[in-house]
């Protein structure tokens, strides 16, 4: 076997640090087809090995849906395997787990080369697509979720009741579950992350935490450790969280928004000795490509402060909305959330600060107006895989650069509000209304399509049509009582 592509001075201060620590296992994570996290643990003593040459995982492990039913995949059978390469550059203790590390994992083949199925790779083929025309994105997460207490259902299983039943924004409700807060906060700066907001949200139980923005593909790696610190500091507190999409029928659903901006791509410094191109190189997603640059989004003279640059790729974006959905919102629990007038975007329009519009133009801060200028990208959920949700959104948003596509006028009234006829006359679609509907637009969809390739779009197109086909006919509300504990 070739190992995998890693400086030894990189293993040697994982090493270090994993001693010194006193760490006893560390997780090698990945998010799967379906949007799951994954991984496996190896012991401290391991570790070195691990690092230089992957831990095994079968490639059929890219065909299981989120229910652990297993798809027949052309290339991802009983035979075959895979490597979980871990890039050092994201080794970190977990404060919730003690004894415990993390890292995060590209899949690569037995010869060290990225596998075509692996959803950080079609992230990094992303950047290094967007970096090919100048540009760096980086993009953030505002993670809704929902806090619960766990009952006996009776049955030998567990039934969920929200945390609290207070107002949204209330001070209450910022009481009541306080000490969950600081602890989740905490957990998050121990692993060297910033949470810029924290408040409860609309429905019981209900709260909102946002990290700060970061390079495309350490915004996704950031929302893994996100989810990942979420549910487990809720289950240290003997409480459950759940960031699926819509928890309980009832209540307000849980959204991913997606913030993103565009930086002008200075040209790298590279040590001596390095790559010249290939996994490695842009695997260190903490670290800018070049300086800071200048957020390409930005305009003073427009109207809302965003450029025509911003103005194509919100056109792209709403190009291939009604596809992009189904890498974004790809659980039949998220078409329960992706209604109108329910401030999750059902249609494909845009407008300043509306909160209706599938993509909102942010206003920026007066004390920064250049740096916080960012659009936002609503209909996104925490059932999506960040890597794929990511990498989609910049694939349509440089299709609207290239094209020098235009979105035309902004809507500024909740587009429901609208008769149909009106928001036919002005381009304005309704997005699916289901997951097969959407997984049909993804398929009709030529350049996401590509833009995947065709192993990782089988997987995902296999995985996510059993998936509904497994709901199919299934009891009212079947659908959040078994996302709840998945996302």
């Amino acid at each position: 076997m070739v190992e995998a592509w890693v400086r030894p001075d990189e293993v040697e201060q994982v090493v270090r640090r994993a001693e010194e620590e006193g760490v006893v296992l560390v997780r090698f994570l990945y998010c799967d087809t379906g949007g799951v996290i994954r991984g496996k643990a190896v012991s401290r003593a391991n570790l070195e090995d691990a690092l230089r040459s992957g831990v095994g995982l079968t490639v059929a492990m890219a065909a299981m849906n989120p229910f652990d039913q297993l798809q027949t995949v052309e290339g991802m059978g009983p035979v075959g395997e895979v490597r979980l390469a871990a890039d050092p550059s994201t080794y970190t203790p977990l404060p919730y787990a003690p004894g415990q590390a993390a890292l995060l994992c590209d899949l690569e083949r037995l010869d060290g080369q990225p596998w075509e199925a692996g959803a950080r790779e079609f992230a990094r083929r992303m950047v290094a697509r967007a970096a090919e025309r100048g540009i760096r994105f980086e993009a953030s997460f505002e993670n809704e979720f929902s806090l619960a207490v766990a009952e006996p259902d009776g049955a030998g299983g567990e039934r969920y009741r929200p945390y609290d039943r207070t107002l949204c924004f209330s001070s209450a409700a910022m009481t009541e579950a306080g000490d969950f807060a600081v602890e989740l906060v905490r957990a998050f700066e121990a692993q060297g992350l910033t949470v810029q907001q924290y408040y409860p949200e609309l429905g019981h139980g209900q709260h909102e935490l946002s990290l700060r923005h970061a390079p495309l593909l350490r915004a996704a790696d950031n929302q893994i450790r996100a989810r990942e610190t979420i549910r487990s500091v809720a289950w240290r507190m003997g409480l459950r969280a759940s960031l699926a999409p819509k928890p309980f029928p009832d209540q307000a659903g849980n959204g991913a928004h997606v913030h993103i901006s565009a930086w002008e791509l200075e040209e790298p410094t590279l040590p001596s000795g390095s790559e010249p191109a290939g996994r490695r190189l842009s695997a260190l997603p903490g670290q800018p490509a070049g300086g800071s640059g200048r957020n390409l989004f930005y305009d003073p003279d427009d109207r809302y402060r965003l450029s025509r640059l911003g103005y194509a790729f919100i056109a792209g974006v709403l190009a291939h909305l009604p596809a992009l959905v189904a890498l974004t919102a790809p659980t039949v629990n998220s078409y329960r959330r992706l209604g109108p007038r329910s401030w999750s975007s059902a249609y494909a329009c845009y407008g300043p600060d509306n909160r209706e519009a599938a993509v909102r133009i942010a206003s920026p801060f007066r004390a920064h107006p250049e740096g916080s200028v960012n659009v936002e990208i609503k209909a996104v959920d925490n059932g999506c895989n960040p890597y794929l949700a990511l990498g989609a959104i910049v694939a349509a948003g440089l299709d609207g650069i290239e094209r020098g596509l235009d979105p035309g006028e902004p809507v500024l009234v909740d587009p429901d509000s609208l008769d149909e006829e009106e928001r036919r006359a002005r381009g304005i679609l309704r997005l699916p209304a289901s997951l097969e509907e959407a997984l049909d637009r993804l398929a009709a969809d030529t350049l996401l399509r590509e833009a995947l390739g065709p192993q990782l779009y089988a997987a995902f197109d296999a995985v996510k049509r059993s998936e509904a086909a497994a709901l199919a006919g299934a009891p009212e509300g079947e659908d959040c009582r078994r996302y709840f504990g998945v996302f």
